[in-house]
C-alpha cells in the first residue's frame, strides 16, 4: 500500500512540472510576438531618385565645348581635335557613385580649361533619405566657399545664358573689361563702346558677384574668382555647383588670358557655365 502511495505522488508531481513548462513556454511565445511587432515599426528612408550616373566626359556636347573652349576650332588636325573633344576622365573606382570628365584647350588668345563631376550620394542611415544626405553636401559647399544668401535674382541671372552662348565659337573668350562691367548693357551690342567701366578689373562686376541661383536643380550656387595680378595674366575661375535629388553636380570653368593685363569677361563665361549646368540639369531629369 505505502509503494502505491508513493507511485502515485511521483505522477502527481510529473504532471505538475508539465503544466508549468507548457505554461512557461506560451508565455514566451507572446514576449517574442511583441518584441517582433515593434521592430517592425520602424520605417526606412526613401533612396534617391538615382540610381546611375551618367558617362561625363560624354555629357557634354561639342557645340557646348565649342563654346566654352575656343581653341578647339583652331585645331587643324582631326585627330588631334576628336581627342580634345573626348577629354579625360576623372580616375574613379566606382563609376555608379562618382564620375568625372575634364578638358584643357590652349589657344592663340587663352588656356580655357573645364571639369565637370557628378556625385551620386547614398545615406547609410536608414533614418536619413539619400536626397537628406545629399543636401547636407551641398550646404557643406555652399558654405565653404562663402556664397551670400540672395533674395532674388540678379540681372545677370535673369538673363537667358544662351544669350551670350550663341555666338561664333571662334571668338575669343577674353572681352573688354567695360563690357564685363555693365551687366545692363552687355546684352545690347550697340553699348559695348559706351564708355569705359566703372568696376576695377581685378573685381567681379556688380550683379555677377557669387550668389545662389534659382531655377536650377533643386538648389544652385555660383562662384566668381580672379587669381594673379600685376605681371601675370589673370585667370578667372567660374563655378557652379548644383543639386537635383541626390546627385550634386560640380562644373568648374577656368580661363587664363595670354596677354598680361587681360581679364577674362565675367558675365561671358558665367552664361557659358550656366548653360552647360542647365543641359545637364535637363539630361539628368529626362
Amino acid at each position: 500500500m505505502q509503494r502505491k502511495a508513493y507511485a502515485t505522488g511521483i505522477a502527481a508531481l510529473l504532471a505538475a512540472l508539465l503544466a508549468g513548462c507548457t505554461s512557461g513556454s506560451s508565455g514566451g511565445d507572446d514576449i517574442s510576438d511583441k518584441n517582433a511587432d515593434t521592430s517592425t515599426s520602424t520605417v526606412a528612408a526613401q533612396p534617391g531618385k538615382y540610381r546611375t550616373l551618367p558617362e561625363a566626359c560624354g555629357a557634354v556636347s561639342h557645340d557646348t565645348l565649342d563654346s566654352l573652349l575656343p581653341g578647339i576650332a583652331q585645331i587643324t588636325d582631326e585627330e588631334q581635335r576628336a581627342k580634345a573633344y573626348a577629354g579625360d576622365a576623372t580616375l574613379t573606382y566606382d563609376t555608379d557613385r562618382k564620375v568625372g570628365c575634364h578638358w584643357k584647350i590652349e589657344s592663340t588668345d587663352a588656356t580655357d580649361r573645364l571639369s565637370v563631376d557628378f556625385e551620386r550620394v547614398v545615406s547609410y542611415d536608414n533614418a536619413v533619405s539619400d536626397d537628406s544626405e545629399a543636401q547636407t553636401i551641398y550646404t557643406r559647399l555652399e558654405a565653404a566657399a562663402d556664397i551670400p544668401e540672395s533674395a532674388s535674382p540678379s540681372p545677370a541671372e535673369s538673363a537667358s545664358p544662351s544669350d551670350s552662348v550663341s555666338g561664333s565659337p571662334s571668338a575669343s573668350a577674353s572681352a573688354s573689361v567695360s563690357t564685363s562691367a555693365s551687366p545692363a548693357g552687355s546684352g545690347d551690342p550697340s553699348s559695348s563702346d559706351s564708355g569705359s567701366a566703372s568696376a576695377s578689373p581685378s573685381t567681379t562686376p556688380s550683379g555677377l558677384q557669387p550668389r545662389t541661383l534659382s531655377d536650377l536643380g533643386d538648389e544652385a550656387y555660383l562662384d566668381d574668382q580672379l587669381s594673379g595680378s600685376g605681371s601675370t595674366a589673370e585667370q578667372r575661375t567660374v563655378t557652379v555647383v548644383f543639386r537635383t535629388s541626390n546627385v550634386v553636380v560640380t562644373i568648374v570653368y577656368e580661363e587664363q588670358p595670354m596677354a598680361t593685363g587681360t581679364v577674362p569677361d565675367s558675365k561671358e563665361m558665367q552664361d557659358r557655365a550656366q548653360n552647360l549646368a542647365a543641359q545637364l540639369a535637363e539630361a539628368l531629369n529626362g
